[in-house]
């Protein structure tokens, strides 16, 4: 008998947000997956207080509910400071107030209000010389929104590089500086109605204009300033997209003027491929792409500027290229773990360090026996330390191996504790540390808030001052965003699911 033919799953491609319905979007847009796109222990649960906050508001926006102007109030926003290079930088991830979230999506997703953002996005789109990669999407597969999201990366930015070498000799990878940091909160009307209608007194004033409701929305969450966005949520991505598009339609004039005609613009997000035939054409288009970033507020990041005649090679990056071409693995856990703290130090907090991260983890899963689990402990420990992208990943590899420890689990995990408290800003990693602690010890001295919040304590996470209704500043409680039950009784070592972020790690390298 003929084996049976296996028939692969037909799967339809991510679904853009500004192709959807406003319906649609405004359902994308307020999942908590939406909310906020970085990972977090399960116990954590964000669901009750965006459904609080949309019932709270019905058809009306926040203002039908202020007590005061949110951005007369400090701390609107929830900030979960996250160390971002094993040093002194630093990275705010910002859980939006829920009610001025909610408030903004709905604002955003009004059916005419739509039609104008969609029609805008059509005019970044006919830029011919300019690719938009970076898009929210949806996923319409078993992947997650977020998975399909950096397979994006993938298959629409790194795949199509190096089918360009048909046609170009030449690259320039260049990125923007501290982007969501710079984004002016006024450039977002200017991008949705154009810079010279917004320079008129009575348009800059007219509060039914939609870039003007996301503008005063941002200054609400952030004390009145004007410059920045917070980072953490699709939402934010989308308005990011906005800025970057209107700049998209500005590069594009300016390399008409220039004369640039050779040359083609893949732009995923603030980072830039510059595909030409010669190193002048280049220049002269880094110099359109730096005045047109100076009109807006923002800058160039020179010191990561990089340009190359071998299109191919620069098309992948160097982190995954060298882990795909080096010695991945080892027979002995401790020979392995170290041919990855050596990737790490080499390429530190790259994507591929936490790939082979998470192939060690599906490793150790199938492992009986670990006799000497403490110099692992160690070498993971030390990869953390100087990779904070791989907090979530490494927590649960460290979980896996303190099953070995014996009596000694709490004395190492205050070790590791000691060892990361010379670090500044580690909120993100204490929720991680915490993670893998026993119930029983739960109330260790964790001193980010989201710890002391699973520890039972009454925490305020966002300012409600501002919020007239009692009933409301209850409803959007953060004690709503935990589940005790399930924190105190969940088991101490993090199962894959928790830190899956692909179905099949392979189908990003």
């Amino acid at each position: 008998m003929a084996p049976k033919k296996t028939v692969k799953e037909k799967t339809e491609p991510p679904l853009p947000v500004i192709e959807m319905t406003a319906a649609s979007a405004r359902q994308f847009l307020l999942k908590e997956s939406s909310y906020r796109n970085f990972d977090l222990p399960p116990y954590f649960s964000f669901n009750s207080v965006l459904r609080a906050a949309e019932t709270a508001l019905g058809s009306t926006d926040f203002a039908s509910i202020c007590a005061s102007p949110p951005r007369d109030s400090s701390n609107v926003n929830y900030t979960i400071l996250n160390n971002k290079d094993g040093r002194y930088a630093w990275r705010a991830l910002e859980l939006i107030h829920p009610v001025l979230y909610v408030s903004l999506v709905k604002e955003i997703t009004d059916e005419s209000t739509w039609k104008v953002i969609q029609n805008r996005f059509e005019e970044f789109a006919a830029c011919k010389r300019i690719r938009c990669l970076s898009i929210p999407v949806q996923s319409r597969s078993t992947q997650s929104d977020r998975a399909e999201q950096i397979l994006q990366w993938w298959q629409d930015t790194e795949q199509p590089s190096i089918e360009l070498a048909l046609d170009y000799e030449y690259v320039v990878h260049v990125d923007i500086a501290d982007c969501y940091s710079d984004i002016y909160t006024h450039s977002i009307a200017w991008a949705i109605h154009g810079k010279d209608f917004m320079k008129d007194h009575k348009n800059r004033n007219d509060k039914s204009l939609i870039g003007n409701v996301i503008d005063r929305h941002i200054q609400g969450m952030r004390h009145g300033q004007t410059n920045g966005i917070p980072q953490g949520s699709v939402l934010m991505d989308f308005v990011a997209e906005m800025v970057l598009g209107y700049a998209d339609l500005e590069l594009t004039e300016g390399l008409r003027e220039s004369r640039c005609d050779d040359c083609l613009v893949l732009r995923y997000r603030d980072d830039y491929r510059i595909f030409t035939n010669s190193s002048q054409v280049a220049e002269h288009a880094l110099k359109c792409l730096t005045e047109t970033l100076i009109g807006l507020g923002l800058k160039l990041n020179t010191g990561k500027t990089q340009a190359s005649s071998d299109v191919i090679t620069s098309s992948v990056k160097p982190d995954k290229l060298a882990w795909v071409r080096s010695r991945q693995c080892d027979d002995n856990l401790v020979k392995h773990l170290l041919l990855i703290h050596g990737h790490s130090l080499e390429f530190p907090n790259s994507g591929s360090v936490s790939r082979a991260l998470t192939d060690y983890y599906q490793r150790l899963e199938k492992t009986s026996r670990v006799s000497s689990p403490m110099p692992l402990v160690s070498i993971c420990v030390d990869i953390a330390y100087r990779n904070p992208r791989t907090y979530p990943i490494c927590a649960a590899i460290l979980s896996c191996l303190l099953k070995y420890v014996g009596d000694e689990r709490e004395a190492v995990i205050e070790k590791i504790a000691r060892r990361f408290a010379q670090l500044p800003n580690t909120g993100y990693l204490e929720i991680w540390l915490q993670r893998i602690s026993d119930p029983s010890t739960i109330n260790h001295a964790f001193r980010e808030p989201l710890c002391k919040l699973v520890c039972g304590e009454n925490v305020d996470l966002w300012d409600n001052a501002w919020i007239s209704s009692k009933k409301v500043r209850n409803a959007v409680g953060a004690a709503l965003i935990i589940d005790l039950k399930e924190a105190k009784e969940r088991k101490p070592i993090i199962q894959f699911a928790e830190v899956l972020l692909f179905k099949s790690i392979r189908e990003v390298y």
